[in-house]
């Protein structure tokens, strides 16, 4: 079998990012992870949280390689991961859509997380990311997104500064996106922050909170 793929960055960061995730998800039941990576921060999140049931999903490529994880952690609360892909089609959202959790008004996850994704992805998809969110979410359902994040059209440091002209290299259509933006973004869905975290190495975890029924 192939060997399970890695991210330092993974392992730099859970630590930090499970600590914000324990003060809001000690309530939640059904937690979507979009864009699940490697499938590292699934199952350390899963096993340090065994009251919620952890879905982690991304692209059909990834699929395997998160799958490796999850069947090594042999965790009870982390079913097979599932494709999921915020698309441009008319209309944009997040699809293919995933079964819901709940039933009746609660139908939908009680959280959804991304991490380091939205500065990945072209401001297209970001949108449309945002566009899906609603689908998939319970009433008063909370969206948590890390990453680096500018403020007011500017930089928070040189690192980030440098770490956009890697991503433009890369890719130009991905790059830090600002806080500003992103929010407008969910609040055009219904949605309020809740919580603005400062993180190691110059990253946020937003929090925001599903307001409509």
């Amino acid at each position: 079998m192939p060997a399970k793929p890695h991210s330092e960055s993974c392992e730099r960061n859970q630590a930090p990012i499970l600590a914000v995730l324990q003060r809001h998800l000690g309530n939640a039941r059904h937690v979507l992870e979009i864009g699940s990576g490697t499938g590292q921060h699934a199952v350390h999140f899963a096993a340090a949280m065994p009251w919620l049931r952890w879905q982690a999903s991304d692209h059909r490529d990834h699929l395997p390689g998160i799958g490796r994880w999850i069947e090594e952690a042999a965790l009870p609360n982390t079913p097979p991961a599932i494709e999921l892909q915020a698309v441009l089609d008319d209309p944009p959202g997040l699809r293919p859509l995933p079964v819901l959790p709940g039933a009746g008004s609660q139908l939908g996850f009680d959280a959804i997380f991304t991490a380091n994704t939205l500065h990945i992805m072209g401001w297209d998809n970001v949108q449309a990311l945002f566009a899906g969110l609603p689908a998939l979410m319970a009433p008063q359902a909370l969206f948590l997104a890390y990453g680096p994040f500018n403020y007011n059209g500017a930089f928070t440091s040189d690192s980030n500064r440098n770490f956009e002209g890697w991503l433009k290299a890369r890719d130009p259509h991905s790059g830090i996106r600002d806080f500003e933006a992103v929010d407008a973004l969910a609040q055009a869905q219904g949605m309020v922050l809740r919580e603005d975290v400062a993180m190691p190495a110059n990253n946020r975890l937003l929090v925001w909170q599903r307001t409509g029924g």
